[in-house]
Parts: C-alpha cells; sequence; structure tokens
C-alpha cells in the first residue's frame, strides 16, 4: 500500500475524471433523464467523499494492510459500477 497521501490523491484523481466525464456523457450524448444524472453525479460525489474519510480513519481492530486492501477493492468495485452506469446514459 502507498502512503494515505498518494491513496488520497487517487481517489480524487479517479473521482473527479468520472464527474467529468458523466458531464460530458449528458452533454455530448443522448439527453439522459435529469434525475438520473443528478444521482449519478450525487453518487460520485458521496463516493469520494466516504472514501477519503475511511483512508484517514481505519477501522480499530483490523491489521492496516487488510485494511486498505479491502478498501481498495471495495472503492474499484463502487467504481466500476459508476462507470458502467456512465456508459447505460448513452
Amino acid at each position: 500500500m502507498a502512503n494515505k497521501r498518494e491513496l488520497k490523491k487517487r481517489i480524487n484523481y479517479i473521482c473527479s475524471d468520472l464527474f467529468a466525464e458523466c458531464i460530458a456523457a449528458s452533454l455530448y450524448g443522448v439527453p439522459a433523464d435529469k434525475q438520473t444524472l443528478d444521482a449519478l453525479l450525487y453518487s460520485i460525489i458521496k463516493t469520494h467523499s466516504n472514501y477519503i474519510a475511511r483512508v484517514s480513519h481505519p477501522e480499530p481492530g483490523m491489521k492496516a494492510e487488510t485494511y486498505y486492501k479491502d478498501l481498495t477493492e471495495n472503492f474499484s468495485k463502487q467504481i466500476n459500477e459508476i462507470v458502467d452506469q456512465i456508459s447505460n446514459l448513452n
């Protein structure tokens, strides 16, 4: 695992790219339902804030290596779901 700062930078980078991709898909793709788009943008922001907070405050009683491995795997799964939703906008 990289240090916490690098992990936070990666989370910020990925979430900001997803947010921009979602906006671009809504502007240049087939017009999507505004509520669907708003829900998708909200889920990106919520995912970002959730995982940034979880990086700083690991669960007590868990080994750090196990905790951060689980954190990155869950983040990857959630990001893949959001990417699938963005691709379904078009």
